[in-house]
């Protein structure tokens, strides 16, 4: 089972290595994984054993960070409010944070560097008389945003005390060092005054750091808000879902209608449904008939028609028309429920690109603090100047806070979950985001995937429309042949209804029999014609081509002769072509695996435009199929909807599964198409295309961003006369985690 925690006080991706460190060492857990952007710990555990959940909260704490059991439910309409007032009251006490420690960074930086522009300031503060004075106002107006920010302080000490240092810890060493140093400057300047070394005050009035403590934290924390902003929209595919269920429901309750919150609902609530309204739970119509858009859940933009005993879904928006439905699944059990864990628990997992990530962060932290103290040994040990060596040691510090590195691959994959459910693709872990885009092969099963699932009529011959609707529709009155329904179907449709008959009878394998109007007649194969003594051999040539076509004919005789052919077939669905013409596109092979005979399958194969088949395939031959062509070395999906598709859906890379198929197929696969459209299996090869070449430009930047920043910072282009400033290093930083936030966000861009 799982349990999942919410973690506070996490920065960076060091953080979260450190929680996942700590929990799995603990006895029972099988598994732990944290999502930073999520702030969800996950684990795995086969322990039922309630004093875990506490051991592993104690754990987190004593990592320096602090764990939440969650309990395994859904957001409800009501809820929804609370959270989002959570959420901005966070938010907002983050801007007033920002704003203040901006208001009080501006007037620090007019004081300072005012003079350097031209601007007016006190002259006092720049002659050597008003050094200390000056000094100790710098140190003032630093103070309250220190306060503010003193998160950083907090976290980052914790953690560096509990042997696992984080971002926090680097912002928090950086600033402090750069105080510290400012302090120990004004009692220097202060003793050197009284003994007139003027010179000494003048330096160490020239070396302040106060301004560069101050801006770390507040261009740090403008980082932090713009990213807390940008990470916001990448769960608003959640967001959305939560909020298309209605907040009220109208109920027949003792006779009379009702208005109650959608939480009061219980199974069996008959349910009034008007033009417009969003439908609160899922059931079954009892009453009336109307259009019902269902694009919300299904990515399918034409409305579904809807009558008595069809099921409707909580969350779809009845178009036109009135009904009544009674309530199958209420709260956190209908398909809309369904598909919010789904997202929720998909983006929390980790695909496992973002494994190099973890397990650099893990010691990127220790590593970089290393390189700031043996970066100011150095300098000091060639004779550098103490504020030198100082300067380039704190931005070593602010400069490799490893944000963008731990935020590389999360935020990518969260934005793609999100974003893929919307358009009616359930991805149920990161991993199968990863996997996908190296398909090369798409295995998809015939029936119900490739085909409607069910027969309908596709040919009529006769010479007598007329005539030949009548007779087909009063010997399939009754019949129970597979193709019965669907000539009752056609027949109705064409305004043929059945007339009285007598002496009904079927033969199984063959045909039906009855006499209309005093005269016999008869429907069924050629065979069953030839018993009879019923001549059809002018129809020889248009049962072999209807064949050849992979269509069921079924002859119709009246009166000892043939009066016209009815053929029905399992139709191709309307997209199919369109989706297999696009996995070409993607150069991705397209195959046919079905257990029918290889005539019809030709024939469907042709029609949606198919190259490779295997037919006559057994369910466990199809398994055999996916797993040979895995030892090719290709990564496969299989597409299928039904039971017997299970052990493929399962043996496959990446299993894919029709939504409206059989829930056995719905819970093997990898991702879940919520409509019957084929076109979203390149869709979601795309997608997952997209967002790996995504999070690679996010963790290169990540990476180089690194890789080239730390040098500078520690001042090896010095000679050239290049030095950075530790302000210019904590702007730097806060750029890096937005360039990765923003880029992710981009996937938001991909066509509807």
């Amino acid at each position: 089972m799982k349990l999942k925690f919410n973690v506070e006080g996490m920065s960076c991706a060091a953080c979260s290595a450190s929680v996942e460190r700590v929990v799995r060492r603990i006895e029972g857990v099988g598994a732990a994984s944290v999502n930073l952007l999520a702030k969800l710990l996950v684990v795995d555990t086969d322990v039922a054993d309630g004093e875990l959940a506490e051991k592993i909260c104690t754990a987190v704490a004593k990592a320096g960070f602090s764990a939440t059991l969650i309990e395994n439910k859904t957001k409800t309409a009501e809820e929804k409010p609370e959270d989002d007032n959570k959420s901005d009251a966070a938010t907002a006490e983050m801007r007033i944070r920002l704003f203040v420690s901006i208001g009080f960074l501006a007037v620090l930086m007019y004081l300072t560097m005012g003079h350097m522009l031209g601007l007016p300031t006190p002259h006092l503060f720049h002659k050597t008389e008003g050094a200390v004075v000056f000094a100790f106002l710098q140190f003032l107006l630093t103070l309250p945003i220190m306060y503010l920010n003193r998160k950083f302080y907090i976290n980052g000490f914790k953690s560096l005390f509990h042997g696992a240092p984080n971002m926090d810890s680097l912002v928090a060493v950086g600033s402090s060092a750069a105080v510290i140093y400012g302090i120990a400057a004004i009692f220097i300047m202060g003793y050197s005054l009284g003994q007139g070394d003027f010179v000494t005050v003048d330096y160490y009035r020239e070396n302040l750091y106060f301004e560069s403590a101050a801006m770390i934290l507040t261009l740090v924390t403008v980082g932090k808000f713009m990213e807390e902003k940008s990470k916001r929209k990448t769960g608003a595919a959640v967001e959305r879902l939560a909020r298309l269920a209605p907040d009220t429901a109208t109920v027949e309750r003792d006779g009379r209608m009702v208005e109650i919150s959608t939480s009061e609902l219980v199974t069996g609530d008959i349910i009034v449904i008007r033009p417009g309204e969003s439908l609160p739970a899922d059931g079954v119509v009892t009453w009336g008939t109307s259009s019902v858009d269902e694009s919300a859940l299904t990515g399918e933009s034409i409305p579904v028609e809807k009558s008595v005993g069809d099921s409707v879904m909580a969350a779809s928006i009845n178009k036109n028309g009135s009904f009544k439905y009674r309530a199958v699944k209420v709260g956190a059990e209908t398909s809309l429920a369904g598909i919010i864990r789904l997202v929720s628990d998909a983006g929390a997992t980790k695909a496992p690109i973002s494994r190099l990530a973890d397990r650099v962060s893990g010691i990127f932290v220790p590593v970089v603090m290393g390189i700031a103290v043996i970066t100011f040994a150095v300098w000091m040990l060639i004779g550098k100047p103490f504020d030198f060596a100082l300067n380039c040691a704190v931005s070593v510090l602010v400069i490799s806070c490893p944000c963008a590195l731990g935020l590389a691959t999360p935020v990518a994959v969260t934005v793609a979950i999100g974003r893929m459910a919307e358009r009616g693709i359930l991805v149920k872990s990161a991993e199968a985001i990863e996997v996908l885009h190296k398909v090369k092969t798409v295995a998809l099963d015939k029936t119900g995937t490739v085909t409607e699932g069910k027969p309908s009529v596709t040919d009529v011959i006769s010479k007598n429309k007329d005539e030949l609707l009548s007779v087909a529709a009063t010997l399939e009155a009754v019949s129970e042949h597979p193709l019965a329904q669907a000539i009752r179907e056609y027949c109705a449709e064409n305004g043929a209804s059945p007339v009285e008959y007598e002496d009904f009878s079927a033969v199984s394998g063959r045909g039906v029999y009855a006499v209309i109007d005093g005269e016999v007649c008869f429907a069924g194969n050629a065979a069953y014609m030839a018993e009879q003594g019923v001549p059809v051999l002018e129809y020889t040539d248009v049962l072999a081509s209807l064949a050849q076509d992979g269509k069921t004919p079924m002859l119709f005789a009246r009166g000892g002769k043939a009066i016209g052919i009815i053929a029905a077939a399992d139709t191709i669905k309307p997209t199919s072509r369109q989706a297999v013409e696009r996995l070409y596109e993607l150069n991705v092979e397209a195959m046919m695996l079905t257990g029918d005979n290889k005539i019809t399958a030709d024939a469907i194969a042709k029609q949606a435009g198919i190259k490779h088949i295997t037919a006559e395939v057994l369910p466990a031959d199809k398994e055999r199929v996916v797993a040979s062509l895995m030892e090719s070395g290709h990564k496969v999906a299989f597409v299928g909807d039904g039971i017997n598709d299970s052990p493929a859906l399962i043996r496959a890379d990446v299993g894919i599964a029709i939504g409206t198929g059989t829930d056995i197929a719905i819970d093997c696969a990898d991702i879940v198409l919520m409509g019957s459209d084929l076109n979203g299996v390149p869709e979601a090869i795309e997608f997952s295309r997209r967002t790996m070449r995504n999070i690679r430009q996010n963790l290169f930047w990540a990476f180089f961003y690194n890789t080239l920043g730390i040098p500078i910072a520690a001042g090896v282009l010095s000679p050239f006369g290049i030095v950075l400033s530790p302000m210019i290093g904590a702007a730097a930083m806060s750029l890096s985690s937005l360039f990765v936030v923003t880029n992710a966000l981009r996937l938001y861009k991909m066509k509807d």
